[in-house]
């Protein structure tokens, strides 16, 4: 069974230096073949040169792309490319830093063999974060729940069938949100618990204005519900505030109101055009084994 590992990485090559050393570290069975697609997306620090020996993965190709697209994009890169140009039986993408644990691939891979071919997602159970991240998150998986009718507790890391994958590279949304589009387009899931890991080196690059930018996102994939959930929560907001209306009680409307704003400009980010040319920002493949 091929197992393909995609991770994106933007400049942090001492991260997934050690990443792809735990991974070749993990005892997998022999059924599973796992090779390793790692994304660059346009960094511009160079990596050092290093000789090692990764006996128990397959192959590591870095896809080398010409300007600077953003996470999301290089996965959804990925996803087509892996799609179109290689044989494959899952895709498994992982952030390249160690907030998604090489440890739990062994968790994924023992599912598959009880997933009667359905996407698996790492649901988190446990974070890394600081309270005040933590009280955000979930106040960000509150509001999609609630504006959306969708409760998303996974990101990237996840097990796609290739029936997924082909669902996925299909689909715009991918282009925007990769959580947002696999809610979309696969109904039915199953799960594992995943705990979020700590950085291997520097701080997390997921600041509070990434997470807001993540969780609009998401919301945008679904933004007719969003937009008729809203019209209602105003419509109602109204009528309950209208004798004792003020700059005070307006606030909770001034904020939905910048929110439609924002998602209806992410939600433009879904272009399927784009995503179907996304392989032409490729500069070149490097094989490193």
């Amino acid at each position: 069974m091929k197992i393909k590992i995609l991770i994106p990485l933007f400049n942090d090559w001492q991260s997934v230096s050690k990443l792809l050393d735990q991974i070749n570290n993990l005892t997998l069975e022999p059924e599973f073949q796992v090779s390793v697609f790692i994304v660059n997306d346009a960094s511009n620090h160079d990596r050092q040169d290093e000789e090692k020996n990764f006996d128990n993965i397959n192959s590591i190709n870095i896809i080398n792309m010409k300007t600077n697209q953003g996470h999301a994009r290089c996965i959804a890169t990925g996803l087509k490319y892996i799609y179109e140009k290689e044989d494959f039986d899952y895709i498994i993408p992982m952030d390249g830093d160690g907030e998604d644990r090489p440890e739990e691939i062994s968790d994924f891979l023992n599912k598959i063999k009880v997933s009667d071919e359905k996407a698996i997602v790492g649901e988190r159970v446990k974070r890394s974060e600081n309270l005040l991240f933590k009280i955000c998150y979930q106040l960000h998986k509150l509001i999609t729940l609630t504006f959306t009718g969708k409760t998303i507790k996974f990101g990237n890391f996840t097990c796609l069938p290739k029936t997924t994958v082909e669902k996925m590279v299909n689909e715009k949304a991918t282009w925007n949100s990769f959580s947002g589009s696999l809610t979309k387009v696969e109904e039915d899931f199953i799960s594992i618990p995943s705990i979020r890991g700590n950085r291997y080196f520097g701080p997390s690059k997921m600041s509070f204005y990434n997470l807001i930018k993540h969780s609009l996102s998401i919301i945008s994939v679904f933004r007719k519900t969003f937009l008729i959930r809203s019209a209602l929560f105003i419509i109602l907001y109204i009528l309950l505030i209208k004798t004792n209306a003020s700059i005070i009680t307006a606030i909770p409307l001034i904020f939905l109101l910048i929110a439609v704003y924002s998602i209806s400009n992410l939600a433009l980010r879904e272009n399927i055009d784009e995503f179907d040319k996304s392989l032409e920002n490729i500069s070149n493949i490097e094989n490193l084994k």
